[in-house]
Parts: structure tokens; sequence; C-alpha cells
């Protein structure tokens, strides 16, 4: 019984130990970043170095090279001490060289006629995780694109809407300034000094009030 379950339910095989020797796509990488750092250190030539200095170069050469030679290295040294260290803490061999047998194996697959997919309990936690959760994600991105898309509209409207009061606000002030102005000069006909003169205090203090609101309403 317990042998005819071992048949039915097979375990699934462990997955291979990825190797942290570069393979192609590691070494390649590797390379483009050695021909990258050593183009850039040929471009600050000596020549190039010492016309920027050129008194030290005329009268301290070997100065001036020791200089340039420590700068060189130094600047070599510390961008090969950074590369290696972000190589190693993001794993970048181990997932290139993942991404390698991966594709090596979907090459065989293809080759031999296979299915591309692996059976679901072969898989690893974490894909399944994601697998499941990858239709819910993409549809909270959809959601939160609507709603994103509404509120940009909905403050479209309302800015349009506060630049239309704006404007009327102005055309409001605009027409009491000129029916004040009217006022005034008909104030000034009429001859009246004592009348007048308090009229016009009346006016102006209007006059600033209407200002004042129109300038909050500009803010």
């Amino acid at each position: 019984m317990a042998g005819s379950q071992t048949e039915h339910s097979p375990s699934p095989p462990p997955q291979p130990p990825v190797a942290q020797t570069p393979g192609t796509r590691a070494a390649k990488f590797q390379k483009v970043f050695g021909d990258a750092l050593n183009h850039t250190l040929r471009t600050c030539s000596y020549s190039k170095f010492s016309s920027c200095f050129p008194t030290p170069a005329k009268y301290a050469s070997q100065t001036l090279t020791s200089i340039w030679q420590q700068i060189t290295t130094k600047v070599e040294a510390s961008a090969r001490k950074e590369f290696d260290d972000i190589m190693a803490e993001r794993e970048v061999v181990a997932g290139l060289n993942e991404l390698e047998r991966l594709v090596a194996e979907a090459e065989s697959r293809k080759r031999n006629g296979m299915e591309a997919r692996e059976p679901p309990h072969t898989l690893p936690p974490e894909r399944l995780f994601l697998a499941h959760l990858a239709p819910y994600l993409m549809q909270t991105e959809t959601e939160l694109e609507g709603e994103l898309k509404r509120l940009q509209s909905e403050n479209e409207e309302l800015s349009d809407g506060i630049q239309s009061q704006q404007e009327e606000m102005e055309q409001v002030i605009g027409g009491l300034e000129a029916f004040l102005a009217d006022v005034e000069r008909a104030n000034e006909i009429m001859g009246n000094e004592v009348e007048g003169n308090s009229l016009k205090k009346e006016i102006a203090d209007i006059e600033q009030d209407f200002r004042a609101a129109g300038r909050e309403a500009k803010l």
C-alpha cells in the first residue's frame, strides 16, 4: 500500500543548486563592465590630465605623473570594488546562471516537443504565490488608474470653475468701479461739497472693499 502511494504521489525533485561560478551570461556581463571601465580610464590619459595643469606639467612633470597614476589607480580599484559588492549583494551571478539554466531548459523542451509549462507541484512557493496574486494586483492597478483619472478630471473641472469665477468677479469689480466713477463725476457736477465729501468717502470705502474682495478671489 505504501509503495502504491509512493508511485502515484512522487515527491517533486529538488531544484539543482545554482553554481556561483560565472556562466556565459555572467561572464559577458563582467566583461562589459571591465571594457567600459578600461575605456573610461583610457579617456583620462596623462596628456589630457596634464593639459589641465600646464604649469606643474612643465616644471614638475614627474610629480604630476605620479599624481595622475595614483588617481587612476584609485578610481579603478574603487569602481571594481563597488561593482563586486553590488554583484555579491544582489547575487547577480546566481541570478544570471539561473536565467541561463531556464533558457537552456526551455530550448531543450522546445526541441523535444515537450510542454513548456512546469508541473505546478514542482514550482517554488514564491512563484505559486505570485501566480495567484497577479490577477488581484492587475485588477487593483486598473482600479487605481481609473480613480486617478477621475480625480484628475475633477481637479480640472474645479480649476476651470475657479478660473471662471475669478473672471466673473473681475468683470463685476470692473463694472462697479465704472459705476462709482460715474457717481463721483455726477457728484462733482452737482457741486454739493458736504454731501459730496461724505458720498466720496462712502464710495471710496465701497471701492476699497470690492478691490480687497477681488484680490482674495484671485488668491
